[in-house]
């Protein structure tokens, strides 16, 4: 038994420094190079107890030693199998991992190719209608414009959903809760698109059934996912079908209400398949119909991560060609009654159309000449400089009194808006260190908004600009 099992140990010490080379061959274990050697010279040391025991007849003392260094040498391998097995879990992590990155890679392939579609649509009719009313007369042009404007908001829309997405994804994206008229949130976002409801003669309803009108909620996000829900049914209900938007108050308890929103259409209707994936991020269901129409796959995303934030839930019932119906419940603090828009007589545009002179900072022409432009056709005056240090230096050369307030840009050469800013808060004179500055801006987000409130500025206007959002807080800062 004893020569026996000398060639039995003499077979493990063979058959482990193969095992271990054959580790060390497949990946990096140089941690574990050390602990490798140990079983090795266990082995070798059983062997030597093997031989000692034939040779010398004392099995106990020997066999002693050779069950503790078995002890150690089993320890030894419960080590390197655990490694092995931790090994085997990370890779099967990083498979997982790889798996989910190529579905989205796969996802986003698709997504970049509607976009590439989606994009070029807006910029033919651009470009096209561009072409076309420099040929006609100047009474044709008109129709020509509006056309081009409606492919630049569109352009305008796609690019908003990316960067809202993007937003989101990085968990930038906040709430602003404040005090609002619900009744009025709603029945605005039904405004906002009656005129496209109507243009495909598509009977549209709003109903409200609300007591408890004033809450405290995003009031910009939840008519985002109103509109949002309403454009897809526009988009995908045909000519003279219906779509109905009705609100009503579900219950309360003095303290906050619980509201439901639903939104049905007559439409195309989805699929069972597209629903479960209704809102994943760049998703968009595969029909003939549905190719035919712009958009990213972003909005129902966009608008079920609106929805989880404020802890509701959105529901779909829809089958094809039965149309749909959105049911969006929410849940939102009361809040304090105030004065409805519609009590307040002024008019934004009106009353900004008082004069007054203004000085601009902005280092892209074409920026400038549309600024100037929309400026001038409401009654003001503008100056305009090239970037933030030329505003410090024209403003300080022209004395208070001159300007009523300053349009910074922010992304200027030289000296960016936020540093003019400070320097004009900075300026000895009271009456130019107060002067109210703007930001006129391409970085449209509400942390670029703190930023610029940060930096000493009153307003922000978001580019592309829009005539009327401008002169309202414009009007809003100088308080006219």
């Amino acid at each position: 038994m004893i020569y026996l099992g000398i060639a039995i140990m003499i077979y493990n010490v063979w058959q482990y420094i193969h095992f271990a080379r054959r580790i060390r061959r497949r990946g990096d274990w140089e941690a574990e190079g050390r602990i490798l050697i140990i079983p090795i010279f266990l082995l070798v040391l059983f062997l030597l107890g093997y031989i000692a025991v034939a040779l010398s007849g004392k099995a106990d003392l020997i066999v002693s030693a050779i069950l503790f260094g078995g002890s150690i040498f089993v320890a030894v391998m419960d080590h390197l199998i655990e490694r092995i097995a931790d090994r085997i879990r990370e890779n099967e992590r990083l498979e997982a991992r790889i798996t989910a990155a190529e579905e989205a890679n796969a996802a986003k392939t698709y997504f970049l190719s509607n976009m590439s579609h989606d994009i070029r649509t807006p910029l033919n009719a651009i470009i096209g209608y561009t072409a076309i009313a420099k040929t006609v007369p100047a009474g044709e042009q008109a129709a020509y414009l509006t056309k081009i404007e409606n492919a630049g908001n569109q352009m305008l829309t796609l690019v908003n959903e990316v960067l809202e997405m993007s937003r989101i994804e990085s968990g930038k994206m906040e709430l602003e809760p404040a005090n609002a008229d619900l009744v009025s949130v709603v029945t605005q976002a039904g405004d906002l698109i009656r005129s496209q409801m109507e243009a495909k003669q598509i009977r549209f309803q709003v109903r409200t059934d609300i007591r408890d009108r004033w809450v405290v909620c995003d009031a910009n996000r939840v008519s985002r996912i109103i509109m949002n829900i309403l454009g897809n049914a526009q988009k995908f209900t045909p000519e003279g079908g219906s779509v109905t938007l009705t609100a009503e108050e579900t219950g309360t308890d003095g303290t906050s209400a619980s509201y439901s929103i639903s939104i049905r259409d007559s439409g195309i209707g989805m699929s069972p398949e597209f629903v479960k994936n209704i809102f994943k991020p760049f998703e968009r269901e595969r029909t003939s119909t549905v190719s035919r129409t712009q958009g990213t796959g972003l909005g129902m995303s966009i608008c079920k991560s609106f929805i989880d934030m404020m802890h509701g839930t959105i529901d779909v019932k829809t089958a094809p060609g039965e149309g749909s119906e959105f049911t969006v419940s929410l849940t939102f603090p009361l809040g304090e009654e105030q004065e409805t828009a519609a009590d307040r007589t002024a008019d934004p545009a009106r009353t900004a159309n008082c004069g007054g002179r203004l000085l601009l900072a902005e280092d892209n022409e074409i920026n400038t000449e549309i600024a100037k432009m929309l400026l001038s056709q409401a009654g003001y005056c503008v100056d305009a400089v090239e970037n933030g240090q030329k505003a410090v230096e024209k403003l300080a050369a022209e004395g208070p009194g001159v300007y009523d307030a300053v349009l910074m840009d922010i992304q200027m050469p030289v000296m960016d808006g936020y540093t003019a800013a400070g320097q004009i808060r900075r300026l000895a004179d009271p009456a130019l260190a107060g002067i109210p500055i703007i930001a006129m801006t391409a970085n449209a987000f509400r942390e670029d908004e703190l930023t610029a409130e940060a930096a000493g500025m009153q307003g922000h206007i978001a580019k592309p600009l829009d005539q009327e959002k401008m002169l309202k807080t414009i009007a809003a800062v100088l308080g006219k």
